[in-house]
């Protein structure tokens, strides 16, 4: 069971939800950077290696049985937080073509440098099958 924590009072957030109560397996998935299954770049651009990024986190979702509507939460690094603000319809686009309309709690934290020197984000995420 998946519950968004939406206070009736609070102007409602846009691509997020500000909290989620979960119950169930959970699934915790490594940051995963903008490359495909051997480890190579599918570009330099932030859109492109964002949408990388999440389609592996749904690879990685698949091999639990899961999928992006049991994702609860996202933490995205960025190494340039006006690429990402900048990138905003594109972004969107990207994130509903893999994600679809599933919106968990995230944050965006900007990061001096990530381990693959071509990364230009990381995203992890929590996941949880409710229990059936």
């Amino acid at each position: 069971m998946l519950k968004i924590l939406a206070p009736k009072d609070w102007l409602p957030p846009k691509g997020y939800a500000n909290g989620i109560v979960a119950e169930g397996r959970q699934i915790y998935i490594a940051g995963q950077i903008g490359w495909d299954a051997q480890q190579r770049f599918v570009g330099d651009g932030f859109i492109e290696q964002a949408e990388q990024a999440l389609r592996n986190i749904v690879t990685i979702l698949a091999e639990a049985g899961a999928g992006p509507e049991h994702i609860v939460r996202m933490t995205w690094y960025v190494v340039d937080k006006a690429e990402y603000l900048g990138a905003g319809r594109d972004l969107g686009a990207a994130y509903r073509r893999v994600m679809g309309k599933n919106f968990p709690a995230m944050s965006a934290v900007q990061v001096v440098a990530l381990m693959e020197d071509r990364a230009r984000v990381e995203i992890e995420a929590t996941a949880v099958i409710p229990h059936t």
